[in-house]
C-alpha cells in the first residue's frame, strides 16, 4: 500500500461538480499517473485528502463560504473547518466530492486528514461528540463509494465503534505523546495500525537521527504489533521501517 497526495494523483483535468455550490477545475495532477503505476505492480493507492480543513491552494478552495473556516491548523493556508453537526450542510458535499474524485481516479481508499479539532484552538466551540461523530460520517461516506478509509489520528475519541467504523488507522507520533494504549481498538479487531515517529520532534529528547529513534520505539511497536516509519519531519520520502 501506498500513501500518494489525492490532488496530485489526478491523471488528467477534469471539473468536480458540487449541487449548491458550484464547481472546481483540478488539473492534471504533478503525479499524474502515479495510480495506473501502483496498479500496474500490485500496489493498492490510498489517496491523501483533507476533510476536517480547509486548503487555501486546493482547486476547490473558493467553495467554502467563510463562515465555516476557522483558525490556522499549523500548516501553510489550512484552516480548520467547523465540523460541528449543524454546519455539515454549508461544506460536507465539499468533501464528499473529493471522496468521489478519489473513486473516479481509481484510489483504493483514502487517508482523510485534519479530522481531530479538539484541543487544537480550531475557532470554534468542538466537542468531543462533534469529533467523533464527525469521524463517523467520513467513514459512512467513503465506504458508501467503496472506498477502503484510515482513521488519522484523533486517539482523543477512539473506541471501538470508531475502530470498528474504519478499516486501518493511521497515527502519528504516539509513542512521542506516550498514547499508543489508545490505538488498542484497531489490533483487537484485527485491523492495521500504521504509525510514523518524526526525529524532528525527538531531538527534544535527544534522539538526534532515525536511527536513534528507532532504536527507541521499534520494540514497543512490534510488541503492539503496529507498522512503523520514522522519519525526519513531515512530508519526508526518507524513512526507517521498524
Amino acid at each position: 500500500m501506498y500513501d500518494v497526495d489525492l490532488t496530485d494523483a489526478v491523471p488528467s483535468a477534469r471539473t468536480v461538480r458540487v449541487r449548491g455550490f458550484g464547481s472546481a477545475r483540478f488539473p492534471m495532477g504533478q503525479n499524474a499517473g502515479i495510480i495506473r503505476r501502483l496498479h500496474r505492480h500490485g500496489i493498492a493507492a490510498v489517496c491523501y485528502m483533507d476533510s476536517g480543513a480547509y486548503e487555501s491552494y486546493e482547486p476547490d478552495a473558493s467553495l467554502f463560504p467563510s463562515s465555516v473556516i476557522g483558525r490556522n491548523t499549523g500548516w501553510s493556508g489550512e484552516r480548520w473547518l467547523d465540523i460541528r453537526k449543524g454546519s455539515w450542510q454549508r461544506f460536507a458535499p465539499i468533501i464528499w466530492a473529493r471522496l468521489q474524485l478519489a473513486r473516479s481516479i481509481g484510489c483504493d481508499g483514502v487517508e482523510p486528514d485534519q479530522n481531530n479539532p479538539l484541543g487544537n484552538h480550531p475557532g470554534f466551540p468542538i466537542k468531543r461528540s462533534d469529533e467523533r461523530a464527525w469521524y463517523l460520517k467520513v467513514a459512512r461516506e467513503a465506504h458508501s463509494r467503496g472506498l477502503s478509509v484510515g482513521m488519522k489520528n484523533g486517539v482523543e475519541v477512539l473506541d471501538r465503534k470508531l475502530a470498528g467504523a474504519f478499516d486501518w488507522s493511521l497515527n502519528e507520533e504516539c509513542f512521542f505523546y506516550h498514547e499508543c494504549a489508545r490505538e488498542m481498538p484497531f489490533i483487537r479487531a484485527g485491523k492495521a495500525v500504521f504509525q510514523a515517529e518524526y526525529t524532528a520532534d525527538w531531538r527534544r529528547r535527544g534522539r538526534r537521527s532515525p536511527e536513534a529513534v528507532r532504536n527507541q520505539v521499534c520494540g514497543a511497536a512490534r510488541s503492539r504489533r503496529f507498522s512503523t516509519l520514522v522519519k525526519r519531519h513531515v512530508p519526508d520520502s526518507r524513512f526507517a521501517p521498524c
